[in-house]
């Protein structure tokens, strides 16, 4: 039974338990004793977001592994993605994500990547919530020289910006485009102007003034309203939003049309398709993607598989059966064939990409997916609660699922994240679903209180 990890790592409110610098010092010393049981001098990565709370973390993280003999190498401000690149580049035996990815500033979180880029796998979150608990390491302590060494890699964003690069076609720049690039004041600030405007494209940025408390405030993947008026203020090609970690995109076409995680999947799947580079001939999504993506593939003479919610679970898949492409509804967006994780500028390198390739406008291949009506709310709660646990919710979602049969469906779920229920409600007319979604959350609400 977990105790600190969810499905993205640990996440809380920064200084209250979980998220306190006494559980960050010993996560840090649990994870150093793991990666001590290689015979060689072992190194582990921490990079953060450009949350107030990640000095206070990135200090007791250090302090942690330092003390189990273990070295750090510290890169400061850096997405998500560029941390699983550093470790695996820097050849570590393990990488750090200090964030809460797109929660408010005062959340914070600590997410770990193994030594070959991939988060880490349940058993050893698992093994290192035992080291904590069972207080296995109380002894464990080196001393003189076998203490741990800190030192900081100065040009960590400079490697990640060339990687980036290289990772666009090279016969193409992005000359004469203009771009409105969101950063969320977040950790891809120091990054993702520089990928964009050295390809040649002209680059209005929003979110790139961090201050510690700002990040994903009104702006950002959460709020793609803001870059999609930008761009019809200014008349841009198109408008990029990304995450507090920059690991999530959402895009606006020209006009200013948003465009979520389902419909970049539809446009890149496509061209995948139609170049045989789709493995499997299958795009790997969560339940929460719309029925238009699935419909869309079966089209396409593809294959749309689902998993649970969360990006690990669709890494996972991608790993077992040989899928190359996959992501979430939210933004998460995995190219396997360039790096371990999603990575929300790299995907929009791929997606401009296409864009170039086919010579189109992306209102023009916004048009190959038809979404179905779905309508997403979430219910915010004082503590989380079992959804078993909720008096006649079984009944009323059964009910509802009966009237929508097999036009619709209905996927109630809790965050992994958040003390929040989120309830999907999908079918053909939209006036309709709304009001299922506003009776399953007014029920939940109400059995909640």
């Amino acid at each position: 039974m977990r105790r600190l990890f969810g499905t993205d790592g640990i996440r809380g409110m920064a200084n209250l338990y979980p998220m306190t610098t006494e559980i960050a010092m010993q996560v840090g010393r649990g994870l150093a004793f793991l990666v001590k049981q290689k015979s060689h001098r072992h190194r582990i990565v921490i990079g953060k977001d450009t949350r107030l709370s990640g000095y206070m973390i990135e200090n007791a993280l250090a302090a942690g592994i330092c003390s189990m003999g273990v070295d750090i190498l510290l890169v400061g401000p850096l997405p998500t993605p560029g941390i699983a690149f550093i470790t695996t580049s820097m050849r570590a035996d393990a990488g750090v994500v200090i964030s809460a990815s797109h929660n408010p500033f005062a959340d914070n979180g600590i997410k770990i990547f193994a030594a070959d880029g991939y988060k880490l796998p349940d058993a050893d979150e698992l093994a290192i919530e035992d080291l904590i608990f069972s207080q296995k390491m109380a002894s464990l302590r080196p001393t003189a020289e076998e203490v741990g060494r800190a030192s900081r890699i100065d040009d960590a964003r400079g490697r990640y910006i060339v990687y980036l690069k290289n990772a666009f076609p090279a016969d193409h720049s992005l000359d004469d485009l203009h771009i409105i690039l969101d950063c969320a004041n977040g950790a891809g600030y120091g990054v993702a102007p520089h990928v964009f405007s050295e390809l040649g494209a002209k680059v209005t940025t929003i979110g790139v003034e961090p201050d510690g408390t700002n990040i994903n405030r009104s702006c950002g993947a959460l709020c793609p309203e803001v870059m999609a008026a930008k761009v019809r203020e200014t008349g841009a090609d198109i408008g990029l939003a990304l995450d507090g970690d920059a690991d999530r995109l959402i895009v606006a076409d020209e006009t200013g049309t948003i465009l979520d995680g389902d419909q970049i999947m539809a446009i890149c799947a496509a061209d995948l398709l139609a170049e045989d580079k789709l493995h499997h001939k299958t795009l790997v999504a969560t339940v929460m993607s719309n029925l238009g993506l699935e419909q869309f593939m079966l089209a396409q003479g593809g294959h749309l598989e689902r998993t649970p919610v969360g990006d690990r679970y669709v890494v996972e898949r991608m790993r077992t059966r040989g899928y190359n492409f996959g992501g979430e509804q939210s933004g998460h967006l995995i190219f396997l064939d360039h790096n371990t994780t999603g990575d929300g500028i790299l995907a929009a390198l791929r997606l401009l990409g296409v864009m170039l390739k086919q010579n189109k406008r992306l209102s023009e291949l916004a048009g190959l997916m038809t979404a179905a009506p779905q309508v997403l709310v979430n219910v915010r709660l004082k503590q989380p609660v079992a959804l078993a646990r909720i008096k006649g919710l079984p009944e009323l979602i059964s009910a509802r699922e009966a009237e929508l049969g097999r036009e619709g469906r209905i996927l109630i779920r809790p965050s992994g994240t958040e003390p929040l229920i989120r309830v999907m409600v999908e079918g053909p007319d939209q006036a309709r679903i709304n009001l299922m979604a506003q009776e399953i959350c007014a029920h939940i609400q109400q059995q909640t209180k």
